[in-house]
């Protein structure tokens, strides 16, 4: 027995040292379409300031339509030099991001799927050379929210993607089929990215935040347990507010910040509009609206890395992605607090 003791806290310390993430390689996801200002120098700076060398940026959407099938929406009007000039172009690593709508691969035949990757592919090459010039690229990531029904199907895309980007392919990654991957499965990819965000349907729970919820966060998170595949991580920085018009849902407004003064607090997470206001050309507010204000911060975001760091097991090389690269989301936090969220991972 008392061999045993002696033997227990080196053990401990092994078990410890496997999960110990070691470095942490900086990224942030690039998530505006072709009618959103593309870049600022407030962007541009932080960048340079975190030391930040790898983007996901979304390079478009896939719908689908009833009358022609899968379309590409939402393209990006990204482009590598307004962050910085030739010489440094080199230097950074990016990563062309598609998001795949679930009703695709509801809708698809394994024909339409065959072309899908084909398109997927060309469309990516052609953004490629016209956006990234000399940088290479090495890394295709899929975005999608599949589900057990849709799992065949998106499964059967992504190997079918692989030989044809001739590139390392990676997937987000949801809390549910992270916690149940024999229901949900493992998807045929290099890598998966965590999205420890997003956990709630917004329009069903009007008591929790459903961009980040600390305790149902960690109802998906299983210690000891290690995911099939190599696993980096991905956080939200974002806030945002829904709009509640006669009780009913009406839209969302990501940069709500210039709007706290003429709003009133009636509950936790809830607002009642105090004075009409004009959002923008298309959003206007008027006295005794309800806005569900779901806002994050640094504290938040810290407790949530502290939540993963306990019950996940990461491997000791990882990617962490700040979703996303905008300053009216940026605003809200300090230099030292975008850099703790990188950093703790290694404490």
């Amino acid at each position: 027995m008392k061999k045993i003791l002696l033997f227990l806290p080196l053990i401990l310390l092994l078990f410890s040292c496997e999960n110990k993430v070691e470095s942490v390689e900086k990224s942030f996801y690039y998530w505006k379409s072709d009618n959103d200002p593309y870049y600022s120098d407030k962007e541009k700076k932080i960048l340079k300031d975190q030391d930040v060398k790898k983007l996901y940026v979304k390079f478009f959407e896939v719908d689908y339509h009833e009358e022609v099938g899968n379309l590409p929406v939402s393209k990006t009007n990204f482009n590598i030099y307004s962050y910085c000039n030739e010489n440094d172009s080199l230097r950074y690593n990016v990563v062309p991001t598609v998001y795949i709508k679930n009703i695709v691969f509801q809708k698809s035949t394994g024909k339409e799927l065959d072309k899908l990757a084909d398109n997927i592919s060309y469309l990516i090459d052609k953004y490629t050379n016209e956006k990234l010039d000399s940088i290479k690229v090495s890394e295709i990531q899929i975005d999608c929210d599949w589900t057990a029904s849709t799992k065949d199907n998106y499964f059967y895309f992504l190997k079918k993607l692989k030989p044809i980007a001739k590139k390392q392919i990676s997937a987000t990654l949801r809390l549910y089929p992270y916690k149940y991957p024999d229901k949900m499965g493992v998807p045929p990819v290099d890598k998966v990215t965590l999205m420890c965000y997003n956990l709630i349907n917004p329009l069903e729970n009007q008591s929790k935040n459903s961009i980040l919820d600390l305790k149902e966060l960690e109802s998906y998170l299983i210690p000891k347990k290690k995911y099939p595949l190599h696993m980096d991580v991905a956080l939200p920085v974002y806030s945002w507010m829904q709009i509640y018009q006669n009780n009913n849902f009406t839209g969302v407004i990501y940069d709500g910040n210039g709007l706290k003064k003429n709003l009133k607090k009636i509950k936790p997470l809830w607002y009642e509009v105090i004075k009409d206001t004009a959002v923008n050309y298309s959003t206007y507010l008027r006295r005794g609206d309800k806005i569900k204000y779901e806002e994050m911060n640094a504290d938040k975001i810290n407790k949530a890395i502290a939540l993963i760091k306990k019950n996940t097991r990461l491997d000791k090389n990882i990617t962490v992605t700040l979703f996303h690269l905008d300053e009216n989301v940026l605003n809200n936090y300090s230099h030292e607090e975008i850099s703790s969220f990188y950093s703790d991972f290694t404490k």
